[in-house]
């Protein structure tokens, strides 16, 4: 199948469900699954289990269970021999360059900030390729 076409699934992870709501408002109608999770456990979980087929991951930095920070090095450590280049997108509140630097350094590979605006998130989304 050409997945150029297909529709495309995004891991969701965020402890608020106004944020998640927000986000499912903005991907609404485009060719998207979302999969909400409100913890990183289950964030984890899902991202691991190979049989899911997720082609990015939005995932709050400040979580009630796990930093963010501590979900995406556990993904990419159970990723590293399956899916290395799986896109792993930050988003938070937390603007200060450092943070931002540390948040890559950790295995990000964007960092979106809060209050999320659509056309950001879009644009990292094609970023990837995950738009048609």
């Amino acid at each position: 199948m050409d997945k150029s076409n297909a529709c495309r699934t995004i891991l969701l992870c965020d402890d608020n469900l106004l944020n998640r709501k927000l986000i499912c408002a903005f991907l609404n109608g485009l060719p998207f699954r979302i999969i909400e999770v409100d913890n990183g456990t289950e964030c984890i979980r899902i991202a691991l289990d190979s049989g899911r087929g997720i082609d990015l991951v939005l995932l709050d930095i400040s979580l009630k269970d796990l930093s963010g920070i501590d979900v995406c090095r556990a993904i990419r450590g159970g990723l590293a021999s399956r899916c290395p280049e799986l896109p792993i997108i930050a988003y938070t509140a937390h603007a200060m360059q450092e943070d931002h630097n540390s948040y890559l350094e950790n295995g990000f590979t964007a960092v979106l900030l809060k209050p999320l605006l659509r056309d950001d998130l879009l644009r990292v989304l094609a970023s990837y390729g995950l738009m048609v």
